[in-house]
């Protein structure tokens, strides 16, 4: 039986370096096998259907062939239909009242506790604040990411060591739980 993933590339697009054009993307990914191909904006997502692998080997298959293809490394989490859809369903601000662009969702390749993060000072970047989920910190930027003073902070090596980690706005994390149920 076949399940249906979101593949989400850390840090393409992003400039002038590290392109992956995404025609390109999905025929990089039909041609590992998968099915139902399809890729969100140029910032790295693509869903797609699969009848072997996990996570965790789906990932490494593409990150690899990425390499391949195009040169570089890049890091990639793959989550399926119904880890994303927990994700958006289990979001601990208001988003329904919120901007788009206030409230974004960094996914962890793997799980993270409290204990990572209590180097920071959370009321010194007070009105903005972040709470965890699984594999998964949801961040309220009343001003947005380009203006927040702690997402930098959340994204420093102490805190992303040993997990691959990689954000996307509300926009986003809804739309990738939405054409996950429609590939289904």
């Amino acid at each position: 039986m076949a399940t249906t993933y979101a593949a989400l590339l850390r840090g393409v697009n992003v400039g002038s370096a590290r392109k992956v054009p995404m025609a390109e993307l999905r025929a990089l990914v039909e041609g590992l096998g998968h099915d139902r191909v399809r890729t969100y904006l140029q910032s790295g997502q693509a869903v797609f259907t699969a009848g072997h692998g996990d996570e965790e080997s789906l990932a490494a298959e593409l990150a690899r062939a990425i390499e391949q293809r195009f040169g570089f490394g890049v890091d990639v989490i793959v989550r399926d239909h119904a880890y994303l859809r927990a994700v958006a369903a289990a979001c601990p601000f208001p988003a329904a009242a919120l901007e788009p662009k206030q409230l974004h969702v960094t996914y962890f390749s793997g799980p993270v506790d409290e204990e990572r993060f209590a180097v920071l000072d959370r009321g010194a970047y007070l009105p903005e604040e972040f709470r965890l989920g699984d594999r998964a910190l949801y961040l309220y930027a009343p001003d947005g990411l380009g203006r927040s003073r702690l997402a930098g902070h959340l994204a420093r090596p102490r805190i992303t060591d040993g997990v691959v980690a990689t954000t996307r706005n509300w926009n986003t994390v809804l739309k990738l739980a939405e054409l996950t149920a429609v590939a289904r």
